[in-house]
């Protein structure tokens, strides 16, 4: 019998009734058969993997490339990153290592839940639109040089996480690229009296873009605070919080407001992962540095949501006139809508006002200011269908999945709400969250399977 057989027995340094040391008992330990002693057993499929131990390797390095280039949009920010092409390079190594990964818990068959399914489907019937497109080469170039590679890094971002630990290092990733963006903002911009009280186009986003921006990293600013493993995290949190806080007044942004509103509500409300004191101090923070830091014109220009006065209602260009000629385009074309990326071809051609320009009148081609309206009018009620589908599936995912899920809860929200007033539905930021929410979904799944 081998020594790797036996092991003493507890009883070994009994003595027998003669004086004699009894012989030690000899316990055999089953092996497998034909298993290498020498080679270390793989853990098994459902086996919990230990969040502590695990770095930082080299995928989620390019994963969180990914974040801070396609909605940080760090790579505009610093021209050497961008001569670099660091945005392209950080997407084709994430890639390429996914591929090349053959851990079970990065494998795309274990993410969880009907949203990846339904965002694939939702790809599909863009591909679909393409061919009957109002202007086809706006839509080929929307869906294949720019949503097709989104999809796939979404899927890739939601693979990429091993544990709850990754999807938090993840999100720090998504803060620290919105903070990065608020500060150069803030160095680089001014803002004044009159006109230029507020800002305008930014680096890739417009302000209201930015807006939203800053909403959906709040949250995770408001988790981390609290949450943040160490001091400098919390501070940074804290530090953070202030930064975009003071970015999101110079936005001058009333749907942000109304989206940062919802998302305070939601924050004191069901934010249940932190302690109301917490909730509330975060919430008190950002209320202060708005309250110290917002202009006149700023609450002039929140003064007149509400408005009936107000351009929004009264002008063509307003956004309730384009939202209701978007809802005609979607009546009009019910199936495949006008084409992916083909509101603003729309407007100038099959609007009511296009006609004008056989009389030499200028026409805007408007954008659809409605992410909701932008999808159905482009990709017609079954886009609409599974564009809502897609968004309710993340919050579903989201449901019950850690401490962190409030924090990605409240930042879709804020998207969401947002985006109500933009065109953002095919954004890196959106699918962004959803990854972060199907991530976070998977990992909870994995570690509650029994080893």
């Amino acid at each position: 019998m081998s020594p790797e057989m036996i092991v003493p027995s507890l009883q070994e340094a009994n003595v027998r009734g003669d004086g004699s040391a009894a012989a030690p008992a000899v316990v055999p330990i089953a092996r497998p058969s034909g298993a290498n002693p020498s080679r270390r057993q793989a853990a098994p499929a459902g086996a919990a993997l230990d969040g502590a131990t695990l770095k930082w390797d080299a995928l989620l390095v390019c994963v969180a490339g990914y974040i801070l280039t396609a909605v940080g949009r760090i790579h505009q920010l610093f021209g050497a990153l961008e001569a670099i092409h660091a945005a392209a390079i950080a997407g084709l190594l994430a890639v390429v290592l996914w591929l090349i990964d053959r851990r079970h818990e990065r494998k795309s068959r274990v993410l969880r839940g009907a949203t990846i399914p339904l965002a694939g489907l939702l790809l599909f019937w863009m591909i679909l639109s393409v061919p009957g497109a109002l202007v086809v080469g706006n839509s080929f170039d929307l869906v294949f040089n720019n949503f097709i590679k989104t999809a796939l890094m979404s899927v890739i971002v939601a693979a990429s996480v091993r544990t709850v630990r990754d999807v938090e290092r993840l999100a720090l990733v998504y803060l620290a690229g919105a903070v990065v963006y608020t500060v150069v903002v803030l160095t680089r911009f001014d803002v004044g009296a009159g006109e230029a009280w507020r800002l305008g186009h930014l680096y890739y986003y417009d302000a209201n873009d930015f807006a939203t921006y800053t909403v959906t990293a709040v949250p995770i600013g408001i988790y981390f605070l609290h949450g943040g493993r160490r001091t400098s995290v919390r501070l940074f949190a804290a530090a953070g919080l202030v930064l975009l806080t003071l970015g999101f007044v110079w936005s001058g942004s009333r749907g942000g407001f109304i989206a940062l509103a919802a998302v305070a509500v939601f924050v004191v409300v069901r934010f249940s992962a932190i302690p109301l004191k917490w909730r509330l101090l975060a919430t008190a923070l950002v209320t202060v540095v708005l309250l110290a830091t917002a202009s006149d014109q700023y609450w002039e220009q929140m003064g007149t949501i509400a408005s009936d006065a107000d351009y929004n209602h009264t002008d063509e260009s307003g956004r309730l006139h384009i939202w209701r000629r978007g809802i005609g385009y979607m009546v009009d074309n019910p199936v495949f809508g006008v084409g992916p990326g083909n509101f603003q071809a729309a407007e100038g051609t099959l609007s009511p006002l296009a006609e004008r320009q056989q009389y030499g009148v200028g026409v805007r081609w408007n954008a659809p200011h409605n992410s909701f309206v932008q999808i159905g009018a482009e990709l017609g009620f079954p886009g609409l269908a599974l564009y809502i589908a897609v968004i309710v599936s993340a919050f579903v995912a989201l449901r019950g999945a850690g401490d962190l899920s409030p924090a990605l809860t409240a930042s879709l929200l804020g998207f969401v709400v947002g985006s109500f007033f933009l065109s953002l539905a095919y954004s890196e930021m959106l699918y962004t969250l959803i990854a972060l929410a199907v991530g976070l979904r998977k990992v909870s799944a994995l570690r509650a399977q029994p080893a």
